[in-house]
């Protein structure tokens, strides 16, 4: 479904990923695995378009997204869920994630997903009227997951889902995901907590400096020396 080839991209004159070839495909769970700083959100950026590449390609079912806007992006099929949540907080759970639905034009299709969500989600249902802002650290999280799938995304990206997060709330959010899968979105995962990602996904990559290193499957990544001294505190 989606594959970057080769890219390079900057920040001004830093560069900040170096050659980087991945794909994630259709139905799968993929996991970047890698340090602060080693690039992974510039990664996501990236793929959104908030980054362009000076060189390489970006894919998405087939087509080069690399100088396509954000908005059409997210419409031909791809939903992010940022770092740090970004919810908008002075604005109602509900409007957080009719704000998901903002490119959709079948009011119908968006009160039925809306309802899915709360299904997915019994506690965002509970705080449909209270400030995003007022929320719990996990239900935040889960409001941005949300908003995501209100998008009706082929692909989800996760940037750091389990970012401050309690060890329980970690491990409800890593359930999720995997419900997420099978309903039928594939998820691409940017993640710290190597364990809990290598426990869902079916292939990993690993990043350092802007550049993959190593790319398995996951139960051989975390078998690998490497992966264990460095990310599985093993």
């Amino acid at each position: 479904m989606l594959e970057l080839h080769n890219v390079d991209a900057y920040y001004g004159p830093n560069h900040v990923l170096r050659d980087l070839t991945l794909e994630v495909k259709k139905g799968e769970i993929v996991t970047l695995l890698g340090a602060n700083a080693a690039g992974k959100t510039t990664t996501m950026k990236t793929i959104f378009g908030i980054v362009r590449p000076r060189a390489g390609a970006i894919t998405f079912e087939g087509q080069r997204i690399d100088a396509v806007s954000t908005d059409q992006i997210i419409t031909r099929g791809l939903a992010l869920v940022p770092e740090g949540r970004r919810v908008f907080s002075r604005m109602t759970v509900s409007e957080n994630l009719e704000m998901g639905a903002y490119l959709a034009t079948d009011r119908a299709t968006t009160e039925s997903d809306l309802e899915r969500i709360y299904t997915l989600f019994p506690r965002l249902k509970e705080r449909g009227k209270q400030l995003a802002g007022t929320l719990s650290g996990g239900e935040q999280q889960m409001l941005a997951m949300g908003r995501a799938l209100m998008a009706r995304p082929q692909l989800v990206c996760m940037d750091e889902p389990s970012m401050g997060l309690s060890p329980i709330l970690v491990q409800t959010v890593f359930d999720t995901i995997q419900q997420i899968r099978a309903a039928g979105t594939t998820v691409f995962l940017v993640e710290q907590n190597a364990n809990m990602a290598l426990n869902i996904a079916d292939r990993g990559y690993v990043l350092q400096q802007g550049r993959i290193v190593l790319s398995d499957t996951a139960s051989n990544l975390r078998d690998n020396d490497l992966v264990r001294s460095a990310y599985l505190g093993a």
